[in-house]
């Protein structure tokens, strides 16, 4: 499972061979350079990139429900077409992400299996329902852009896998972005119901954005060990802010009011203010109790179940590839 390592080891060295292996890797970290798959890495560092791999691939698979929802209902076929490939684009996403943790020595049917019994969380922002066709603007110009926010500094991630995928799904998301931004662009300037629509969107999605970059630093369990490991770049309040600041001159173009009172430039902080975030609601959703987490997992189950067929045809064709080959080179 391990491939090389051996987990018994790892995090905490004994001999001389461990100890000068838990040397290279802090140099390599102080480094900052890659920790590459075969090389030497504390077992708590591999869980951590597990976990939060995984739950980036979960993420991502999860996410095409609410948007998927709305492929046979968009407005035109250029809306269509473009939701298709969005939506195409976060399963590809996924996988990128499983494979990326598989190689820290997990298998994917694993993963899935912590996915679909809860062991393992995907992003609260996936358990909100997308009500009418605004909300895929909103989820396209405040979810994917609170998304690139929290992707773009894991370019620089000390995990090589993982940091290498996410040049690439950046550059996507950042399409992904731009669509949400010209849906509610269009529905904005449109007529005053599609301009109440984009706006009732907002609402609704603005205050689960802000609980995606996670809890508050102080009550952040594991965003210390993960920054000093160089997985992290930046705190969830450090990221969060970035965000707000980006979004209030875009909703201004927009048109649209975020739905914060307490929201206000200050001069001397050179940022913006913003109100309380309700940490309940975030934590009831991440335990299970928000308006889709059933819904969401019982449709990724029965779509795992209803694609075994396809899982054992390919390691049926696979296997046959293989003995041909061996069958040639004897």
């Amino acid at each position: 499972m391990y491939g090389n390592y051996d987990p018994g080891t790892a995090g905490s060295p004994g001999g001389p061979q461990d100890q000068d292996a838990q040397q290279r890797f802090d140099q390599l970290i102080e480094a900052d350079q890659r920790i590459e798959p075969r090389d030497w890495m504390p077992d708590a560092y591999r869980k951590t990139l597990i976990r939060q791999i995984a739950q980036h691939a979960h993420s991502e698979i999860i996410g095409m429900q609410p948007e998927g929802n709305w492929i046979t209902r968009a407005p035109s076929l250029r809306r269509k077409a473009i939701l298709i490939a969005k939506v195409q684009d976060e399963a590809g996403h996924g996988l990128y992400l499983y494979s990326a943790t598989e190689t820290l020595g997990i298998d994917r049917e694993e993963l899935l299996d912590r996915l679909h019994d809860g062991r393992q969380k995907y992003s609260s922002i996936f358990n909100y329902p997308t009500l009418n066709w605004a909300d895929v603007g909103a989820i396209g110009w405040l979810v994917d852009g609170a998304a690139i926010m929290n992707q773009v500094p894991l370019c620089r991630c000390s995990y090589g896998p993982y940091a290498r995928a996410m040049v690439r799904i950046c550059k996507e998301e950042s399409f992904h972005q731009r669509q949400g931004f010209e849906i509610l662009h269009t529905l904005s300037h449109g007529t005053p119901g599609q301009q109440a629509m984009a706006q009732d969107a907002v609402n609704r999605y603005w205050w689960p954005s802000l609980m995606m970059f996670g809890p508050p630093d102080e009550e952040s369990s594991h965003s210390a060990q993960s920054t000093a490991w160089g997985i992290k770049r930046f705190s969830n309040d450090e990221l969060r802010q970035r965000f707000v600041d980006m979004t209030v001159p875009q909703a201004e173009v927009l048109g649209l009011t975020l739905p914060d009172e307490d929201l206000r430039w200050n001069a001397e902080r050179g940022h913006y203010d913003f109100g309380a975030i309700d940490w309940d609601e975030f934590a009831r959703v991440i335990r299970g109790d928000g308006p889709c987490n059933a819904e969401r997992l019982r449709r990724r189950r029965q779509a795992h179940d209803d694609g075994e067929w396809v899982r054992e045809a390919a390691q049926a064709y696979a296997d046959k590839h293989a003995a041909r080959q061996e069958a040639r080179a004897s």
